[in-house]
């Protein structure tokens, strides 16, 4: 049987194994959710990467630019870490370069190890459910978190994955029981159970009120961002 497995920050991945693992990344507030955004509004690909330079380098070769540090976007780029910045019909087949505080240095950690590497968040849930069902491999929802810190979207997220799919993967370990069982707790009124967490808080203190609650939206898109090799594109 094969198995399910989260990890609550990118700080605790050298703990997992992922040879055999189809490695979902997320970062609700807000990377993967503008990922997933971007593709539904017909962006061509996106290369994540960890550092504001390595993104720059992209930008002056030609590419959309987006990079976020502290939830703001970086002087001299392009784009921003709001979902809204993504539905610009302007980037209909563009490639964009992005880099963001916590969710494409997940991506980057994960990618030498993991047999696959998925884009995950509300907005694309169901479809990365059933991409996964049809995979033969392991799966480990990586949680970006915040600065090496755990987060409760993202585990919110995985305890989602997890409980979708309990009954076909063996569930193991702590984490992914503690995010399922925080899951179920929340799902009925997610963005109130949320209301004090410590995002939610530096978010509204930048009065990002409307990409909250967008994002906290299940299954607006049924699409699934995979990588193939330093690029994100359509499964």
């Amino acid at each position: 049987m094969k198995n399910i497995d989260v990890c609550l920050s990118p700080d605790l991945l050298h703990l997992h194994k992922l040879n055999n693992s189809i490695v979902v990344v997320t970062d609700i507030f807000r990377a993967t959710s503008c990922m997933v955004t971007g593709f539904a509004y017909g962006v061509s690909s996106i290369i994540p990467v960890a550092s504001v330079e390595e993104c720059k380098k992209l930008q002056d070769m030609g590419y959309v630019a987006a990079a976020e540090r502290d939830a703001q976007k970086v002087e001299g780029f392009d784009l921003d870490n709001s979902p809204f910045s993504y539905m610009d019909e302007r980037l209909v087949g563009s490639k964009i370069a992005m880099t963001t505080t916590n969710g494409t240095l997940s991506i980057s950690k994960a990618k030498p190890d993991a047999v696959k590497v998925v884009v995950g968040a509300f907005l694309n849930l169901g479809a990365i459910i059933s991409y996964l069902q049809n995979q033969p491999y392991d799966v480990l929802v990586l949680c970006a978190g915040w600065k090496g810190r755990p987060n409760l979207e993202d585990t919110l997220f995985a305890g989602a994955v997890v409980e979708a799919l309990k009954d076909e993967y063996f569930v193991s370990e702590d984490s992914a029981i503690m995010a399922m069982r925080v899951y179920n707790e929340a799902k009925s009124n997610m963005g109130a159970y949320l209301s004090n967490s410590s995002h939610i808080r530096r978010l509204q203190g930048l009065g990002i009120h409307k990409d909250i609650n967008y994002c906290l939206q299940k299954d607006l898109y049924d699409i699934v961002p995979v990588l193939r090799g330093n690029e994100l594109v359509l499964a």
